[in-house]
């Protein structure tokens, strides 16, 4: 028979532990109701001890999903844990993830603790975590630097003290993947009640081996793969969940498993997170980027005209992407875009929701005479920003750009209840837009990314814009979107202004 391969989801934790991307708890309930869509088997919701607006979201989550298991990570102490227990009490099926480091430079520079009082703090997690839930992940923390008798040791520990899931963390993307394959097979091998639990694996992305490592984990024995969509995470991020999924259902002959994700919800997965998070996929990303499934060269145009598979492995279909992605235009109808919505699966919670989103569509139709469904993923996207501590408002600008002048900004912007006008000078039109909002915002904020995409094709493609601020070791992305390039990039600075502003964002969630 084949095995099952468990997917466990940690965009909501991990990924939101990159720069930027960390999220309001209506947005973690966005992409968490999405990812039980994608049939995700575990979603770890957050981190309930880091902040109190963590603790709520994982709370939210876990009181909203139904079908996959939620779950709360902890360190190996009795203050996170009991916080986690708590966040989880309305989960219909719930899971506590507690970790420690178990390497020497982790142990003796960060921890400042010997190895026996590692292995005995473990077990005491492990046992206070089993009083609130019976399913319990125990990590150990680099375990890819750490040495394997002393991995040996403290995994048999936990498993005996009621660890349910051991997870294998390659926490800095140190390991080969032949190297992490064989740690994994030692680790069953060496361990006398290794079958007591399943076996996870956690890769990250430093030396862009994140997918390559875990799918040599699974190939030496591991049965749950720990990942995000589009490879979110901190630094270079952590393996795929798109990749490690289609990976394994392409090559059935090769995995002597499966999973139970519905694969055509992964692309709505990915443009919802990137639409959240601010962070665009790039082109040539495997399984969603835009470029996954087009062919430029003309021997291959020809090969797949002729036959679909003499150069695609995979059917774009199958993952999520519309072979008809023409849906609306500014003719139609209140019930045609509540419908298509609803096709995408983007849920809007109230009618007050849906209205406020079709006057941006109708806006947007009169602008634009094609509304693509990356259009409408934005618009939506958009919209739930507007509402969330929006104390900066765009009402009006003008600009003007010519050769051999100086390019000029005027802006009107709101501010709380009232209105203020600034005019600047800047090296370009953006330029000077920037400047003018900030001369009013007096922010002091640092701009620390400018990034534009098209989000369809055609001249009068929206651009979205990306706008990455720091002020005082706070990091917070911005995003818009307009037919306008120069308008979508002060919507994008006004919305991260807005987000350093409102009491929704949090600081980085393991700071």
């Amino acid at each position: 028979m084949t095995d099952k391969l468990i997917i466990f989801d940690t965009t909501l934790r991990d990924g939101e532990q990159s720069p930027g991307a960390s999220m309001t708890r209506d947005e973690k309930i966005r992409i968490a109701r999405q990812l039980e869509k994608l049939r995700v088997d575990v979603i770890e919701a957050g981190f309930p001890a880091a902040s109190n607006g963590d603790f709520e979201a994982v709370r939210a989550v876990a009181g909203t999903i139904r079908d996959s298991i939620v779950c709360g990570l902890a360190r190996a102490n009795d203050n996170d844990i009991r916080r986690a227990g708590e966040a989880l009490k309305d989960a219909n099926a719930g899971r506590i993830h507690t970790f420690i480091a178990t390497s020497p430079i982790h142990m003796e520079k960060k921890l400042r603790m010997a190895p026996d009082q590692v292995v005995e703090q473990a077990v005491k997690a492990v046992k206070l975590a089993r009083s609130f839930r019976d399913d319990v992940e125990f990590s150990p923390e680099d375990a890819g630097r750490s040495e394997i008798d002393f991995l040996c040791r403290i995994l048999e520990a936990v498993i005996d003290a009621g660890a349910t899931t051991i997870n294998v963390p390659d926490t800095v993307g140190y390991t080969m993947p032949e190297q992490f394959g064989g740690l994994i097979r030692t680790l069953r091998e060496r361990i006398p009640n290794s079958d007591k639990a399943v076996w996870s694996v956690h890769c990250h992305n430093d030396l862009g081996l994140a997918v390559a490592n875990s799918l040599a984990a699974v190939m030496n024995g591991a049965r749950q793969v720990e990942c995000t969509i589009n490879g979110l995470g901190e630094r270079a991020g952590n393996a795929s969940l798109e990749e490690i999924v289609m990976a394994v259902r392409t090559r059935r002959d090769f995995f002597p498993c499966e999973t139970r994700i519905d694969a055509t919800q992964i692309v709505p997965a990915s443009k919802l997170v990137s639409g959240i998070t601010g962070f665009p996929v790039q082109p040539n990303k495997a399984i969603v980027g835009a470029n996954a499934f087009a062919h430029e060269s003309g021997i291959h145009q020809d090969g797949v005209l002729k036959n679909r598979e003499t150069y695609e492995i995979m059917r774009a279909e199958d993952v999520g992407w519309s072979q008809n992605k023409l849906v609306l235009g500014k003719l139609s109808g209140r019930n045609a875009f509540r419908q298509r919505l609803k096709e995408i699966g983007i849920e809007l919670g109230s009618e007050e929701a849906v209205n406020a989103a079709f006057a941006r569509f109708k806006d947007l139709a009169d602008r634009k005479s094609e509304i693509f469904d990356e259009d409408l993923q934005m618009l939506v996207s958009e919209e739930a920003g507007n509402h969330e501590g929006e104390h900066y408002k765009l009402v009006s600008m003008k600009t003007h750009s010519e050769t051999g002048e100086t390019p000029t900004a005027t802006v009107v912007m709101g501010e709380g209840t009232h209105e203020r006008h600034a005019e600047s000078l800047g090296s370009g039109p953006v330029d000077a837009v920037f400047r003018a909002i900030e001369s009013i915002a007096g922010s002091g904020a640092e701009l620390q990314l400018f990034s534009v995409n098209a989000i369809t094709g055609g001249t009068d493609a929206q651009g979205e814009v990306t706008v990455r601020l720091k002020k005082e070791g706070r990091i917070v992305n911005g995003a818009g979107a307009d037919t306008d390039i120069v308008v979508a990039s002060a919507k994008a600075y006004i919305n991260a202004l807005n987000k350093l502003y409102s009491k929704l964002e949090r600081a980085h969630p393991q700071v």
